[in-house]
């Protein structure tokens, strides 16, 4: 099987996983206590009984679960996401629109932060093995890993915004790809690409150590390549294979990351989005939210295999 039929088979699996995403995060949601309608009535005390079920036909939670289920895939798969209940005229595809962008960017940030840091500091640590900036690498990873996400963002904003005075506090009032905006997202894209950052960084130390001592290598050196030419054009291209399978794993850790980030930072992303929805059991809204996720989850897996053709031809798909 080529490439190409390898994609369409892939594309076409993500049918049922977003399919079964979806009725086990419905089925997750519902198990909970309350409803959007339940938030509604206890904000206004002044709904009577009946035009609470007046509400609740209106918006189909008189119904059994099942069959509310239905209705909300027919209208996803026409395109409608469905309203966002306690915000009067407001849809899910409005929300979805107007937060996407944020996110991206915020990710984008993140990944950026951990290729930058995680490549060359892997590369050092594997080429110094044993010495002390290898030691030093360990345990800054290391820290990398168990440092919790709020409590780094916390950090972060206490150094670079109150003792430096470096960064605002809440983000600026401007377009998301101005200089300014462009600036504070530093700090909450070095918070959420530290993790992944360390976890990267020991991937590819592991995998170069590995690389170097092959038979390959030793060939090269005694060619007379320079040892540059060794590291970053051999070595290093065979490295990258590990590392992309990392990686792409790990755009489900900086997705989950996002929630806790764009909180601590007042980020108006999706995953500020998804906390508020949870709060007022908007169905539609996390629904959404879930189903874009494990949407975005699937295409880097994708993704990395493509990659995984480009950086070893000899990588078939059969």
């Amino acid at each position: 099987m080529g490439l190409r039929r390898f994609i369409i088979k892939r594309v076409l699996l993500t049918i049922p996983i977003l399919f079964g995403v979806s009725v086990v995060t419905f089925g997750l949601v519902h198990l909970t206590p309350g409803d959007p309608i339940d938030v509604l009535v206890s904000f206004n005390p002044d709904v009577g009984p009946t035009q609470e079920a007046e509400l609740r036909e209106r918006y189909g939670y008189d119904l059994p679960v099942w069959e509310q289920y239905i209705r909300w895939i027919t209208n996803v798969l026409q395109g409608d996401l469905g309203p966002v209940i306690t915000r009067a005229g407001v849809s899910v595809n409005d929300v979805i629109a107007a937060r996407l962008p944020e996110t991206i960017a915020l990710g984008l940030f993140g990944w950026a932060f951990a290729i930058i840091i995680s490549i060359p500091t892997g590369i050092y640590a594997a080429v110094r093995k044993g010495e002390l900036g290898d030691h030093v690498s360990r345990i800054v990873a290391l820290s990398g890993i168990s440092i919790p996400n709020f409590w780094l963002g916390l950090m972060l904003i206490l150094l670079g915004a109150l003792w430096l005075n470096w960064w605002p506090v809440l983000a600026p009032r401007k377009p998301l790809f101005h200089p300014e905006m462009l600036w504070y997202l530093i700090l909450p894209g070095l918070t959420i690409g530290t993790a992944s950052s360390a976890t990267l960084m020991r991937i590819m130390r592991s995998s170069m150590a590995e690389e170097l001592n092959k038979e390959y290598v030793t060939a090269a050196r005694a060619k007379g390549l320079p040892e540059r030419t060794v590291i970053l054009k051999h070595v290093l291209r065979n490295s990258l294979i590990s590392v992309t399978t990392v990686a792409a794993f790990l755009t489900a850790n900086i997705l989950a990351g996002s929630v806790v980030v764009e909180t601590v930072f007042s980020w108006p992303g999706l995953g500020r989005e998804l906390v508020q929805a949870a709060l007022r059991r908007e169905v539609n809204l996390i629904m959404a939210i879930t189903l874009l996720v494990g949407f975005v989850i699937i295409v880097m897996n994708l993704l990395a295999d493509i990659v995984y053709a480009v950086l070893d031809p000899r990588i078939r798909y059969d």
